[in-house]
């Protein structure tokens, strides 16, 4: 008796391997579910409550379990409005693993369009936290706890601060090369080997090995639209590049630039300051005017000049300025006209994308 060999067609398929619940705070997010949550902080001295919002999304296939946060800086609205986006998205009803948004982490701040929390604490200075410490502490500890102890990636946005645009720019310890594949993954045009500085979430994050991006643009209080299309953007880059969603076919953005340094220029005396260069300019060591500050009479003007040539990351919104405030942020590159390069491509590719976006 002979036997007919089993086709490949007729050859078990590989059972897909489930995905396992999230439980943050006492809530259980099972795969296949979608859950928000608020997370309580504390109470004000009017005795309400303050919560921290969580929005948990748990794919029925195991992967990744991403978090995304925004605004530790309370002023800081982008990323608000990225996360808001990104959860409006379909492509997320096939999410391999864990997505875990975290839009308003610090909600003191958020509440009184300020930097930071009631204590005056930076929370950006202020992990790992302490169950027992400050306000600020207790808030870092309460998200490292329930937030990024689950994880096994993640991404944090900031924007400039109050008066200062940032261009789109992702900041990230490039000698892991988990990290560094990342932040190639999310595309924007300039990434910075940023180090690591104590108290910053982005060291809590690595003490646990968990490799961490954080992506700054634009300028706390305001929304700006590019900056926020390119967060987007560049967090679906990343869950794609990670397995989380399935590759679309488009053409892959052009290979980032990293800079090798960067400094802010300083002003030379006190007065009015009238910028004359803009965000992802080229410029050229002692050539480039960058501006000039004059006193109200205009008896006395003094340009500034690029001490350096580079790319400007960095500038300054505010027309008055004290002797000595920072002005503009220049990043070095081996290949500054490589760099700009990068930024008008990109530049260009956000405003011609999908609106939705």
């Amino acid at each position: 008796m002979t036997t007919t060999p089993m086709e490949p067609a007729d050859k078990p398929k590989p059972a897909r391997e489930l995905n396992q619940a999230l439980t943050i705070g006492d809530i259980r997010v099972e795969p296949g579910q979608r859950r928000s949550i608020e997370l309580e902080v504390g109470r004000l001295y009017t005795h309400s409550p303050t919560t921290m919002p969580v929005q948990v999304i748990c794919g029925k296939r195991a992967g990744p379990v991403l978090f995304v946060s925004a605004a530790i800086h309370g002023d800081e609205l982008n990323g608000v409005e990225i996360i808001r986006r990104l959860l409006k998205l379909k492509e997320l009803n096939k999410l391999r693993g864990s997505l875990v948004a975290v839009p308003i982490v610090n909600l003191h701040g958020f509440i009184h369009t300020s930097r930071y929390l009631p204590d005056r604490r930076d929370l950006n200075r202020s992990f790992p936290g302490s169950e027992k410490g400050s306000l600020a502490a207790r808030v870092a500890h309460l998200f490292m706890r329930e937030i990024v102890s689950q994880a096994t990636h993640g991404i944090d946005l900031h924007t400039g601060a109050i008066h200062r645009a940032n261009l789109p720019q992702i900041r990230a310890d490039l000698d892991n090369p988990d990290t560094l594949a990342m932040a190639k993954a999310f595309g924007t045009p300039v990434i910075l080997n940023a180090a690591l500085r104590d108290g910053s979430l982005r060291a809590a994050a690595m003490d646990k090995a968990i490799p961490m991006l954080l992506y700054e643009a634009g300028e706390a209080l305001r929304l700006d639209e590019l900056s926020i299309r390119g967060g987007v953007e560049g967090v679906l880059r990343v869950m794609r590049m990670l397995g989380m969603l399935s590759s679309k076919r488009r053409k892959s953005p052009p290979e980032p630039v990293m800079a090798r340094s960067s400094s802010w220029v300083r002003a030379p005396q006190s007065g009015l300051f009238l910028a004359e260069v803009p965000l992802g300019a080229r410029v050229t060591r002692d050539q480039t005017v960058l501006g000039v500050v004059s006193d109200p009479f205009g008896e006395k003007a003094a340009e500034i000049k690029a001490p350096f040539s580079g790319i400007v990351i960095g500038r300054l919104n505010l027309p008055l300025v004290n002797e000595g405030d920072a002005v503009y942020h220049i990043a070095r590159f081996w290949r500054t006209d490589l760099a700009a390069e990068r930024w008008e491509d990109y530049q260009e590719s956000l405003e011609n994308g999908e609106p939705g976006l």
